[in-house]
């Protein structure tokens, strides 16, 4: 089902526990709100057009500006205020998934050239 937007327009395309999937159709000279997502991840690809996405990052005194034309991507971490500008129509397509997914993998080395004698038990 398609939503209209002051900026545009924003369709569904896949909701569940994990995963959003939008396609958004946005209109040149305008914006989205200002907001952040406090457990959720945000990614935006753009398919035609221009988008400008603003993040206000967290972890320093930084306010972080991507310029996405045809075929770029960009993500918003969890806790980071963003909102995106549209410096040409655009189609563009948002992705959403929750933290918990990241950051997932726990390492015992680093890695590296394989060894002929390995003492290691798996």
């Amino acid at each position: 089902m398609k939503f209209g937007k002051v900026w545009g327009s924003t369709e569904p395309i896949l909701q569940n526990a994990v995963v959003e999937f939008h396609r958004i159709e946005a209109q040149a000279g305008f914006r989205c709100s200002t907001h952040l997502h406090r457990h959720k991840w945000n990614a935006f690809f753009v398919e035609r057009g221009r988008m400008k996405i603003v993040v206000v990052k967290n972890d320093y005194d930084l306010i972080d500006v991507t310029i996405l034309k045809a075929g770029e991507s960009t993500q918003v971490r969890p806790g980071e205020k963003h909102y995106f500008e549209v410096i040409e129509d655009c189609i563009a397509f948002e992705v959403y998934w929750p933290e918990l997914l990241s950051e997932d993998i726990v390492r015992d080395n680093v890695g590296g050239k394989n060894k002929v004698l390995l003492t290691e038990s798996v």
